[in-house]
């Protein structure tokens, strides 16, 4: 498989890593859009959103059971927003779900 963010987990590409357990890795992006900007991956592969599913769900909720840690260890105490693309419409230009934090300023109400 060539997907950018297997081969993070595995060392093969460098990252600065804020959080890593058995089953998560969250990574500082390498272009960031806001002071505080994490990638959250589950290690797992699974391609977006769109793939989840009972067998793997478990492992999103654990995902989203790191993300407040992952925030307060970045300083994120006020608050953050946590978003995720799926497909080409959505943006989605690395095939592994992932998840980004961005804060570490007031965030606009505009989405899009």
């Amino acid at each position: 498989m060539d997907c950018i963010f297997c081969k993070i987990i595995t060392g093969e590409i460098p990252s600065n890593i804020v959080y890593e357990d058995d089953q998560i890795l969250a990574f500082h992006d390498i272009a960031p859009q806001a002071p505080v900007h994490v990638i959250v991956i589950p290690k797992q592969h699974i391609q977006s959103a769109n793939e989840i599913n009972e067998f793997n769900s478990p492992l999103i909720a654990k995902v989203f059971e790191a993300i407040p840690k992952i925030a307060k260890k970045c300083g994120l105490e006020n608050g953050y927003r946590v978003i995720t693309n799926i497909g080409e419409d959505g943006c989605q230009t690395v095939k592994h779900i992932h998840f980004h934090i961005l804060g570490g300023k007031k965030m606009t109400e505009k989405m899009a």
